[in-house]
């Protein structure tokens, strides 16, 4: 007898939650785990401010995370009720659910990397096969166990102009280059998170809307200096951060700074780190393509495009979604796991060959 998850397209609900803390992306998604057949609707639904302070409060730990796992568990199970009764779609229509976690702690040069939230509670819940776990078994075989969205990145690219590089700009930044043949990709440094902390920690906001802030603020050289000078930024690709990697020497640096400059020098560290890791590049892309949140900061797009040698643009020139694309990508992920598949190469996380992962959390009524 064979079940529905042996059907070549399946149907996957893709869910994210991003070191930049704000929230669940879910995302629907239809493919057989190499091509994608269909981007179906997408949501966020942000934390409440009490699940959203007390992960800023359990960050790097690795012990005394059950009671915040259940709060990120039942902010998964709440995103996916919300996303069903909103959308023209059943729990029925749903092949299998991937999950990635809440990030708590990322350090894999010592073999650890730490998602919260319980798939198996997901599983339990909407009576549906849940994959999650996706970067362990690329840590425990000497990966970064990041970036995972190369795999995915190269399938939405089938049929851009090559060599493309895809940057995504969250708590963490990150970039893909593609061409017809290979895929590298590797943590640049600091996406949105310092910014994101500085800006809290000034005012009441949580983020610098649109890079206002930045944008009437002036770079402090010194502090950028000091910012730059991080052994991270001579590694050779693959490698990866967590997101508190620059916390203690960005307080260091903009000591003395007020909120404008500090904001600017914040969109200036960014914009720098990334510019350092296209000089890894094989060869210059033909296009820079921007997702996550970083791409709405218009001083940082700014501060791209003056420093990157190609066009800077959001995915959505291209017709993706650049709030939605993570979500999308753990639904892929899932998938490929179902398929057998792998997630993660040599030149995209440093493991020794290409390398499947993902955990099955299967129905239990099943």
């Amino acid at each position: 007898m064979t079940g529905k998850s042996d059907a070549p397209n399946l149907c996957a609900l893709g869910l994210m939650s991003g070191t930049s803390l704000d929230g669940v992306d879910i995302a629907q998604i239809t493919t057989d785990g190499k091509k994608i057949v269909e981007l179906g609707p997408s949501a966020t639904i942000p934390y409440s401010e009490e699940t959203r302070e007390q992960l800023l409060a359990i960050l790097g730990k690795s012990k005394y995370l059950k009671t915040t796992e259940n709060m990120v568990t039942e902010a998964y199970i709440c995103a996916v009720r919300t996303f069903l009764k909103t959308n023209p779609t059943t729990i029925d229509n749903i092949d299998v659910i991937g999950v990635h976690g809440q990030t708590i702690m990322h350090a894999p040069n010592l073999g650890k990397t730490i998602q919260i939230g319980d798939p198996q509670s997901l599983a339990s819940e909407f009576n549906t096969t849940v994959v999650g776990d996706f970067r362990s078994n690329d840590v425990a075989h000497g990966g970064q166990g990041a970036p995972l969205a190369p795999v995915f990145h190269r399938a939405l690219s089938n049929n851009l102009k090559k060599p493309i590089a895809i940057l995504n700009i969250g708590g963490v930044a990150n970039l893909t280059w593609i061409d017809h043949h290979s895929m590298i990709a590797f943590d640049t440094g600091p996406g949105n998170a310092l910014l994101d902390d500085w800006v809290a920690r000034k005012t009441e906001m949580k983020m610098d809307k649109n890079g206002e802030f930045g944008r009437t603020g002036i770079v402090s050289k010194k502090a950028l200096e000091k910012l730059l000078n991080n052994p991270f930024f001579t590694l050779p690709a693959p490698k990866s951060l967590d997101r508190n990697h620059f916390n203690a020497a960005s307080r260091t640096a903009l000591r003395g700074l007020n909120l404008k400059d500090g904001a600017a020098t914040l969109a200036a560290f960014t914009s720098e780190a990334i510019s350092i890791g296209a000089k890894q590049l094989p060869k210059p892309p033909c296009k820079w393509l921007v997702s996550g949140g970083g791409r709405k900061n218009k001083t940082l797009m700014r501060l791209l495009q003056t420093s990157l040698s190609a066009p800077v643009e959001p995915v959505e020139v291209v017709g993706w979604s650049g709030d939605s694309l993570e979500a999308q990508l753990m639904g892929f992920l899932a998938v490929r796991t179902l398929r057998n598949l792998p997630l993660s190469y040599p030149l995209t996380t440093g493991v020794p060959f290409p390398m499947k992962g993902g955990v099955l959390f299967p129905s239990p009524h099943n």
